[in-house]
This record gives C-alpha cells, sequence and structure tokens, in this order.
C-alpha cells in the first residue's frame, strides 16, 4: 500500500558528498537510487530534483566575489551534472531515467515543460528536473516547490541527513526537540530554517505538504511512501 501516488523528492548537493569534502561519492549515488528504485517498483510516479552545493552555490560565490547572476547560473549548471549522476546510477539499478533541464541544452537534456514530466512519469521513468527555475536569485528549494506544484505531486519529499524538524539544531543542541508534524505558519513564527521562505509560501498557498525525512538511512524512503511516521510533516 502506497499513500501517495506522486511525489516530488528534493535532494540537496551536499548529501551526494558522502563521506567526501567535495563532490559525489559514487556509493551514496547508488544507495540513493536503489531507494528511489524501490518506491518506483510500489507504483509511484517520482520526480526529483537535486541542489547543486556540493560542486558550487552561487550565494556562497557571490560573497567571494563573483557576479551574482553568474555565481547563480554556475550552480544551475551543477544541478545538471548532479542530475546526470543520479539519472545514470538509476539506469544501473534497472529505472528508467529521464533528465529534463530549465535551460535548453539538447542533447543533455530535455527542455522541461510539465506535460512532458508528467508523461515520462506516468511511463513509469523517473524525471530529473534540473537547472532550478532557470533564472537567478532563485533557490533549487523554490525551485522543487515549483515543480511539485506543476506536476501535481501529492507531496514534496525533502531527504535531508537529520530524522525531522527540531525546534534547534540537532547537532548542536541536544535538548532540541523533534516536531512530527507542524504547519507554514509555526515554522515561520519559530523561525525554523526548513526552507527559504520563497519555497514555503508557494507550498503553503498551493496546499502542498512537505515531509522532511532522513534519506541517508535506506528504506526511509519506501517507509514514508507507505505512510509509516517518519520525519516530520509540515502541512
Amino acid at each position: 500500500m502506497t499513500k501517495y501516488k506522486r511525489v516530488l523528492l528534493k535532494l540537496s548537493g551536499e548529501s551526494l558528498m558522502g563521506g567526501r569534502s567535495y563532490g559525489i561519492d559514487e556509493e551514496r549515488l547508488r544507495e540513493y537510487a536503489v531507494q528511489i528504485r524501490e518506491i518506483a517498483e510500489m507504483g509511484v510516479q517520482t520526480g526529483i530534483v537535486i541542489g547543486g552545493g556540493n560542486i558550487f552555490r552561487g550565494l556562497s560565490g557571490a560573497s567571494r566575489g563573483f557576479d551574482r547572476v553568474k555565481g547563480d547560473q554556475m550552480g544551475m549548471l551543477a544541478t545538471v551534472i548532479n542530475s546526470l549522476a543520479l539519472s545514470s546510477a538509476l539506469e544501473a539499478v534497472g529505472l528508467k531515467a529521464r533528465v529534463l533541464t530549465a535551460i535548453r541544452m539538447e542533447p543533455i537534456g530535455e527542455y522541461y515543460n510539465k506535460w512532458r514530466a508528467v508523461e515520462l512519469m506516468e511511463d513509469g521513468c523517473a524525471v530529473i528536473m534540473s537547472g532550478g527555475t532557470g533564472n537567478p536569485f532563485f533557490t533549487t528549494d523554490t525551485g522543487a516547490s515549483l515543480r511539485a506544484i506543476e506536476t501535481e505531486a501529492d507531496v514534496m519529499l525533502k531527504g535531508t541527513r537529520v530524522d525531522g524538524i527540531y525546534s534547534a539544531d540537532p547537532e548542536k543542541d541536544p535538548a532540541a526537540v523533534k516536531f512530527s508534524e507542524i504547519t507554514y505558519d509555526e515554522i515561520y513564527v519559530k523561525g525554523l530554517k526548513v526552507m527559504d521562505l520563497t519555497a514555503a509560501t508557494m507550498c503553503r498557498e498551493n496546499h502542498l505538504p512537505i515531509v522532511v525525512f532522513d534519506m541517508n538511512t535506506p528504506g526511509n524512503l519506501k517507509r514514508v511512501i507507505a505512510g509509516e511516521p517518519v520525519g516530520t510533516r509540515v502541512y
């Protein structure tokens, strides 16, 4: 049994580093690919958005003297590199995958549009939507929110290295309390850094729930899809 028919999985670029300080850890990539294949085998239509922070982050580049627009464009290209790596890993474990890009760059990937993305998902492909929104000044969280809303996903699954949303950073504050559920309004009032405000506002206004969970624990993605109480649900 599955709780969701169509999902948008958001992965951070940093999560692909595994134990490395930069780039892509092939073993971590394979672990993610296996988890995504598991939910595809359950009949779940899967869209994926990956960040590019393991390669380049536009905002940090701007703080070191890069032009912000060019820095963000470099970050968009980093997400394409990560998307190609994940598509290769998915195909290696037996799942069809297709990369769509927010900026034209055929033959690296097809130019994104909603109907093509939905068509591919309905055909059983994992669809990796890269390049953010195609515009500077927007994060990949906002890109993920936009793609989830456009493709009419039932939920956005935000895979992180932490097992949910806490009242404070659990890696720094041992007294931090985990929430099993929390509203968008509470996130704003409490100042919790779940995602940027633009992304959170889009999800709130379009009634898109989010589940924040630990993607680094094998099997967790499947448990979320099955409706088990994994991570934190935002509504």
